[in-house]
């Protein structure tokens, strides 16, 4: 899943929503100095990427791409299971996804000084292109797979991406719908295994 997912998942924990959103930009084991509820939102945002890999409606999904967007199938489906969720936001989540995507923009800002450095950056994008409300806009989601494209290290094919998950929208938002009810209670039920594990 990407960040609008990460941080709904997180709720309604504003230091769980900070680490949801920290542990892309973090690698290895988690500082113990983090405050305790960040420690969980890290570990939440691991444990969530695991079950998303494994899940059946996932695994399926990644099967409908042919090379080369096969290889990428994990970044396609990320960030278009995010565009589905802005555009679906209701569904799932009481209030709008503007008011919400405000809340994650005001929570980065206030706690600026404690992001990694490429998430202070990326903090800054965030607030300039109005993200996370703007995935529910496809051209949003166009300048995603373009920045992403220059991003990774190898030639790669996302910048054209976009047509290709379009053609498998009906297969795509039909695994949505079957897998995103489910990871929230698997993201409900992990929270309260993770708190656990730490106290």
């Amino acid at each position: 899943m990407n960040h609008l997912a990460h941080a709904w998942l997180a709720m309604p924990d504003d230091d769980i929503v900070l680490g949801g959103l920290m542990a892309d930009f973090l690698r290895g084991a988690v500082d113990p100095q983090l405050p305790r509820g960040v420690r969980i939102g890290i570990a939440l945002h691991r444990a969530i990427d695991g079950y998303t890999d494994a899940h059946p409606q996932v695994v399926a999904a990644r099967r409908l791409f042919e090379p080369p967007y096969r290889r990428y199938a994990g970044i396609l489906i990320d960030v278009w299971f995010d565009h589905l969720l802005a555009r679906r936001w209701t569904r799932h989540a009481d209030g709008s996804v503007a008011s919400f995507s405000q809340h994650v923009q005001r929570l980065l800002a206030a706690r600026d000084v404690e992001l990694p450095p490429r998430l202070q950056d990326f903090a800054r994008y965030m607030r300039r292109h109005d993200l996370p409300a703007a995935y529910q806009d496809v051209e949003t989601i166009d300048r995603v797979f373009n920045g992403l494209s220059h991003r990774l290290s190898r030639e790669n094919p996302l910048a054209t991406a976009r047509p290709v998950l379009a053609a498998q929208s009906d297969a795509l938002e039909h695994a949505f719908a079957q897998f995103f009810p489910q990871l929230a209670a698997f993201s409900a039920g992990e929270v309260a295994r993770i708190e656990a594990r730490l106290a």
